[in-house]
């Protein structure tokens, strides 16, 4: 159960409520899949692309593969940031392999046959969330390539492709709170970031306590909030590829 302060936010929300997401396909008319996911003022443009193969080490093994590749943007945030040039950082490497983890978590690598997806998520602007948003939008294009398979011939039936969701909780002077925007993250007591299924189990919880530790009742109560934001991001992640198929 999510009991939650009743008060307002810095941008109105209450404690318990997403920013406005939305989710616009088709910017990259060449990708097999492709969707701009924004939540607030965060935007992640998402695009899967099929290649054709696997990696050397899964070559015979009858399966596919899907991993992804994460980049900021240099002006996603207010003050501008050199690009990753080279050997990307700690950070990136860390959100990226997230990213593709949680989605082989949740598809069937052997519906796809010898196939890879690689799904490049950019963040075109960044206020909190980035790899959550990632996650989410990654969902949808990597869902768009899995049709783009079949309809190619390459297979003969989809890939099973279980719902999949990822949003940001944490507490903030006191309070916990869905979705937090960068001037809550910054000053949060508690971060958490929570990779979920459509049936509500978890692919991974990414909780730190940025000074003093944290409760088990509080991560319950984040782990619901969580929970109750999920179901609206599965609900919108549904419409979005059903608008894709007509």
């Amino acid at each position: 159960m999510v009991t939650v302060d009743a008060s307002a936010r810095i941008d109105g929300r209450s404690p318990s409520e997403l920013r406005p997401v939305s989710m616009e396909l088709g910017l990259q008319e060449f990708a097999e899949g492709s969707v701009m996911v924004s939540f607030g003022r965060t935007r992640v443009l998402c695009a899967a692309s099929v290649q054709e193969g696997v990696p050397r080490w899964m070559k015979g093994s009858g399966q596919g593969w899907v991993t992804a590749e994460y980049a900021m943007l240099p002006r996603a945030t207010d003050e501008r940031n050199e690009r990753e040039r080279g050997r990307i950082g700690g950070r990136t490497q860390e959100i990226q392999r997230l990213i593709g983890r949680s989605l082989r978590s949740v598809v069937d690598l052997k519906g796809m046959g010898e196939q890879s997806i690689v799904v490049d998520c950019d963040v075109i602007q960044a206020d909190g969330g980035t790899r959550t948003a990632a996650i989410t939008g990654a969902w949808v294009a990597l869902s768009l390539a899995l049709d783009e398979l079949v309809r190619r011939g390459l297979t003969k039936t989809r890939a099973a492709l279980d719902p999949l969701s990822a949003i940001s909780v944490g507490v903030v002077d006191g309070v916990s709170m869905l979705d937090l925007c960068y001037a809550e993250d910054s000053r949060a007591e508690v971060d958490m970031n929570v990779v979920m299924t459509g049936d509500g189990r978890f692919v991974e919880l990414q909780g730190t306590a940025e000074g003093v530790p944290f409760s088990r009742g509080q991560m319950d109560e984040l782990v619901d909030l969580a929970l109750l934001g999920g179901k609206e991001l599965f609900a919108l992640q549904e419409r979005t590829v059903q608008a894709a198929a007509r």
